[in-house]
């Protein structure tokens, strides 16, 4: 009796999108948390970093791209609020970024959910 190997799915299937696919949602979830607690962004960008360079599925791909240039573009939103807060226009900016910040997030779940990539992942705005 020989014993036929099953063979491995291609694609976005199998025991590493599985991993890869967790990741990714673990990186949305470091990202929804940090609108309370700001510091898990930084892991969701490690993550985001790291996992981009492994993955061989291209929706999944544009996905970690998202999240990194949400991440670094509201950044830049934070600091130009912040540095303006003295002349009360700061305040605006920091809470137009995070309901910026919110809704890249959702829409960018919502087409995870969907195993759909990012529309226009280079967009500066909600994309």
């Amino acid at each position: 009796m020989t014993d036929n190997p099953k063979p491995v799915p291609s694609g976005n299937s199998g025991p590493e999108a599985a991993r890869s696919t967790d990741m990714l949602l673990v990186a949305y979830i470091c990202y929804l948390i940090s609108i309370i607690f700001g510091i898990t962004a930084l892991l969701g960008l490690v993550i985001a970093y790291l996992k981009r360079g492994e993955e061989t599925v291209s929706w999944r791909i544009s996905h970690y791209t998202w999240l990194i240039r949400t991440f670094w573009i509201g950044l830049l939103y934070g600091v130009i609020g912040t540095v303006l807060i003295g002349i009360g226009i700061g305040a605006l900016i920091l809470f137009a970024t995070v309901i910026w910040f919110i809704i890249r997030i959702v829409k960018g779940w919502m087409r995870y959910a969907k195993e759909e990539p990012v529309a226009n992942v280079e967009s500066w705005f909600i994309g």
